[in-house]
């Protein structure tokens, strides 16, 4: 019996000897900003717990999110990106421990007289069945162990990547949403411009027909017509752009009849401090990823160190092997091999210290790339803190134009009806009151995009609904 357990005690005993991986201590870089801390800085953090139902108050844009987060590709290529590096890493882990399998097997060989021993030619035949370990890797030295973990820090990666394309898509369909309302006002503000010129043109025409205006006021509404009439086709345009760039994000064709242009009245977003802990930032999942990936090559100079060192494989087998099939389990017919190997690098032309070497420059690489990711991430958050004050300011400033440049229109109006001043100063106030109105939807447009800025830059748009404390 001891004799039978033999082969496989001897893999066992070997399967206990792995070392640790020599991969190098893993050390996160400094963060590459400064590390500013408030007393306000829990606030910040909050974002990223906070849900986009909670967010976005808009019931459009709700839906919409839900439509994208169920058929967007890019998002499904993301998913399935995700499980196959877990596969890969469902791989690798196996390498850490031997393969056993069942084998059986048959020759059956004709031995000619020029090779037989006894001068006559003859059949040969071998019948054999067991369990054997294939080409092991005993990991002494910490190659296969290094390799694992860094599969297993690329399936994070790949997660933490799926989570910033979930992030983002979130971010895309309200930005899309919401530019597609905008260009929806600007077209009914250039189709309300166009029949307020219609209604001046004929008025002029009208006027210079009675002997009370020249050819040249009838020539300055004519240009101011086709000016609107060029305006209303690009804005067509545009709202045709948007509204396909909505339906790819969502992925299926969406009904315009349902789909409803408003803007929402209540703010989307809390105010945030001015003042922000970077720290916060490090749970953004692409600056995970980042560090997932750099964690990724630093085990991959532990692979590439024990390159350097012998490898042991390791072949056992045990069973029957019997020259009749009929007597394959009798008495006497118990077989085992035990063949290890030991390969030892002497020469190979450089290219181990030349695999060496790319792996500590992937490393070094990776670390600028992480440090870029967190000077990205806090560029994203400061901006959006600058920006969120001043437009609220820049918001009231261009209401209150609005205001003026409208009155100012009318009073040019009644000047003009009464002959007091020219065409000109008609079409002036006309031109400001247009602007001053696509440069409001414009401010507003650029508010709520801050906005939804702002709460992606800080990690928020996972959440569905409230997290159960």
């Amino acid at each position: 019996m001891k004799l039978m357990l033999t082969p496989l005690l001897c893999a066992s005993s070997l399967l206990v000897l792995t070392a640790c991986t020599m991969a190098p201590h893993y050390e996160r870089p400094a963060s590459p900003v400064a590390a500013v801390t408030s007393a306000e800085q829990q606030n910040a953090a909050t974002a990223a717990d906070l849900a986009w139902r909670e967010f976005y108050h808009n019931d459009q844009v709700q839906k919409l999110i839900v439509l994208a987060l169920e058929n967007n590709r890019d998002l499904r290529v993301a998913a399935l990106t995700v499980e196959q590096v877990r596969a890969q890493y469902r791989i690798q882990r196996a390498q850490l421990l031997p393969t056993l399998n069942a084998t059986t097997g048959g020759t059956r060989q004709r031995i000619p007289a020029a090779l037989s021993e006894t001068g006559n030619s003859y059949i040969a035949q071998q019948y054999n069945v067991g369990v054997g370990i294939s080409s092991y890797e005993v990991d002494l030295f910490g190659r296969v162990q290094s390799l694992r973990q860094g599969a297993l820090e690329q399936y994070l990666a790949s997660d933490e990547a799926r989570k910033s394309a979930h992030i983002s898509l979130i971010a895309e369909v309200a930005d899309a949403y919401f530019t597609w309302v905008a260009n929806a006002e600007l077209l009914v503000l250039a189709e309300n411009t166009l029949a307020a010129r219609e209604s001046s043109y004929d008025m002029v025409k009208t006027r210079v027909d009675a002997g009370l205006a020249s050819e040249l006021d009838l020539s300055q509404a004519a240009t101011a017509l086709h000016t609107t009439q060029i305006e209303e086709a690009l804005y067509e345009r545009q709202l045709s752009e948007s509204y396909s760039t909505l339906e790819t994000l969502v992925g299926m064709p969406l009904n315009s009849e349902e789909l409803k242009a408003h803007w929402n009245s209540d703010s989307m977003l809390a105010e945030f401090p001015e003042v922000i802990n970077s720290e916060v930032l490090l749970q953004r999942p692409d600056i995970l990823q980042a560090e997932h990936t750099l964690r990724a090559a630093n085990a991959n100079i532990g692979a590439a160190r024990a390159a350097f060192f012998p490898r042991i494989a390791l072949t056992a087998s045990y069973g029957n092997a019997s020259p009749e099939f009929d007597n394959l389990f009798d008495s006497g017919t118990r077989n085992w091999v035990f063949s290890p190997q030991l390969t030892l690098p002497i020469f190979a032309w450089g290219a181990n210290a030349a695999n060496l070497d790319v792996a500590n420059l992937q490393k070094d690489i990776n670390i600028a790339r992480y440090e870029k990711a967190i000077q990205n991430a806090f560029k994203e958050v400061r901006d959006g803190l600058q920006a969120q004050s001043t437009l609220s300011v820049q918001l009231k400033a261009q209401q209150d134009l609005v205001s003026a440049t409208g009155r100012s229109y009318e009073l040019a109006n009644l000047r003009y009806e009464r002959g007091v001043d020219s065409y000109l100063d008609v079409l002036d106030s006309q031109r400001n009151y247009n602007s001053a109105q696509q440069n409001l939807i414009t401010t507003r447009l650029n508010q709520a995009r801050n906005q939804l800025t702002l709460y992606k830059a800080l990690g928020g748009g996972l959440l569905e609904s409230p997290s159960v404390q």
